[in-house]
């Protein structure tokens, strides 16, 4: 069973979708960035004993953007998360969230820490947190300009060999040649397109968010940050563990890698049911 809605606001059009029982005790938010709800089939399903909610954020595959601009920025996330709460009929949820939707649900419960009782926010890409900032950023700049001189196949092979990166962006890294989009399988020719969320500088905003940490400690909730066994030394892991230890905590280690939970949806599959039994027990009896 899954029923989707719009929920109007004045600068965007936010959708989101509810699958599962309507009884299905304390809703789970599964929230992505830039991937919207479709990328959660494979996890939403491993939890049929629950209601499951996925959106859209704005900007992003059906939610439509009102406000003229093409930033992602996490603030203005959590004030869309806030308000699907709010539409559900108010926290606090449980929130699982991936990637640079990690980030967004940190800014919300700094925000609004009554919505959320338990947050996993896996792999937040929070690259000005690693020891090694200024070599990741520029490392982005790479991948931002092959995106820009050769279009959507250079641009993410340039990422898929930012992503894979093992350990601290050494002269190493800097030294390789660059990534070639056939080698991956990607397209070789330009499409003529700019507006890749990942590959622009549009969720420029995303890696570079400071948390507010002091309102993330003393909040209600209970974060747990978690990282992929097989991406722990990525950039997205390592990010993982530096948020982590800002929050005086150690990661939770997850099956699989950075998109551990998906099954055929996009790209690179991970491990969908180890990944959910993991989130389950990690939730414990939060339902």
């Amino acid at each position: 069973m899954t029923a989707t809605y719009t929920l109007e606001t004045p600068e965007a059009d936010i959708v989101y979708d509810v699958h599962g029982p309507a009884s299905g005790g304390r809703p789970l938010l599964l929230v992505g960035q830039p991937m919207a709800a479709d990328g959660f089939g494979s996890l939403a399903a491993q939890f049929p004993d629950r209601t499951v909610v996925t959106y859209d954020p704005r900007g992003i595959g059906r939610s439509v953007r009102k406000d003229g601009r093409e930033d992602h920025v996490p603030d203005v996330q959590a004030g869309d998360l806030h308000a699907v709460i709010q539409a559900l009929g108010g926290g606090p949820v449980d929130v699982f969230a991936s990637s640079g939707g990690a980030v967004a649900a940190l800014a919300l419960v700094a925000a609004h820490p009554e919505d959320v009782s338990t947050l996993v926010a896996h792999e937040p890409p929070l690259a000005g947190l690693l020891p090694d900032a200024a070599a990741a950023d520029r490392a982005g700049r790479e991948m931002r300009d092959a995106y820009q001189a050769g279009g959507f196949g250079a641009g993410m092979a340039a990422f898929m060999k930012l992503a894979s990166w093992q350990g601290e962006f050494t002269d190493d890294y800097f030294a390789l040649p660059p990534a070639d989009p056939a080698q991956f399988g990607l397209p070789t020719e330009d499409d003529g397109r700019r507006d890749d969320p990942l590959l622009s500088d549009r969720s420029l905003a995303v890696t570079a968010f400071r948390p507010d940490f002091a309102a993330l400690t003393a909040a209600p909730t209970r974060i747990v940050i978690g990282v992929g066994e097989e991406s722990i030394d990525e950039m997205t892991g390592r990010a993982g563990l530096a948020t982590a230890a800002a929050l005086g905590q150690e990661a939770t280690v997850f099956p699989s890698h950075h998109g551990g939970f998906l099954g055929g949806e996009h790209g690179y599959a991970g491990k969908p049911e180890a990944f959910a039994a993991k989130l389950r027990e990690v939730l414990g009896g939060s339902a």
